[in-house]
């Protein structure tokens, strides 16, 4: 006749621990710098203007200017020296 487990018998739970080299859950992990992507958005839309105003505003280049905007604001988030990201 099989043998039935008691609850006596069974070992108590313990925590597993991580491990060596694993990443920690993205709960814990922290970015510092982090811009929310509103905030993102402001600034690469402040740098556009710059970008127009600084060749005059001339027509067509509105995606150029965005683009290059966004390539500007996120290298400055990524070495964390953008202003906004220090507020």
């Amino acid at each position: 006749m099989p043998r039935e487990k008691s609850s006596e018998t069974t070992s108590p739970t313990r925590k597993r621990t991580p491990r060596k080299g694993a990443s920690p859950p993205a709960a814990e992990l922290v970015y510092p710098g982090f811009v929310d992507p509103q905030q993102r958005a402001a600034l690469i839309a402040r740098a556009a203007y710059f970008r127009a105003m600084n060749r005059g505003f001339d027509p067509g280049y509105e995606l150029e200017d965005w683009l290059s905007a966004e390539a500007e604001v996120d290298a400055e988030l990524m070495r964390g020296t953008a202003e906004s990201a220090r507020v």
